[in-house]
């Protein structure tokens, strides 16, 4: 599965089983542009490239005591290695950059995450939202 493809199926479930939630999927991500398109996109993004794939525009009080204003996902295909076996971050220029901006997000108040595969982005979303409300489960 792509990164884009993840992108869609995680744009589903959130549509599906939190039907209320208001998020932005970046359409940009993941995509080949024209060098003339990345010039722009990278414009409007304020000159960074490392900005993270979804936001969950929903304010939550966590389970840490922490008030969040929002969630970022910075979205990987399953089995991408974001850390090495001792913890530390892997030597990838591009993973670093994303992490260095998930950081300065969960300074400003979000939550802000890689998720490697549709089931861990699954479990952060449940997680953050609480769980899908019973009158929103398919049964």
């Amino acid at each position: 599965m792509t990164e884009l493809e993840l992108q869609a199926q995680v744009a589903d479930y959130i549509r599906l089983k939190y039907p209320s939630v208001i998020f932005h999927s970046d359409f940009g991500s993941g995509i080949k542009l024209t060098m003339g398109q990345a010039i722009r996109q990278k414009r409007l993004n304020g000159g960074r490239r490392s900005w993270p794939d979804m936001f969950i525009a929903e304010p939550k009080l966590c389970g840490d005591g922490d008030m969040h204003a929002g969630l970022f996902i910075e979205l990987k295909k399953a089995g991408t290695r974001i850390y090495k076996k001792d913890g530390t971050l892997v030597s990838n220029a591009h993973i670093c950059e994303q992490f260095d901006m998930l950081e300065q997000l969960r300074r400003r108040g979000y939550m802000a995450e890689f998720a490697c595969g549709f089931d861990e982005a699954k479990k952060i979303i449940d997680e953050y939202l609480g769980g899908p409300k019973a009158e929103e489960v398919e049964f």
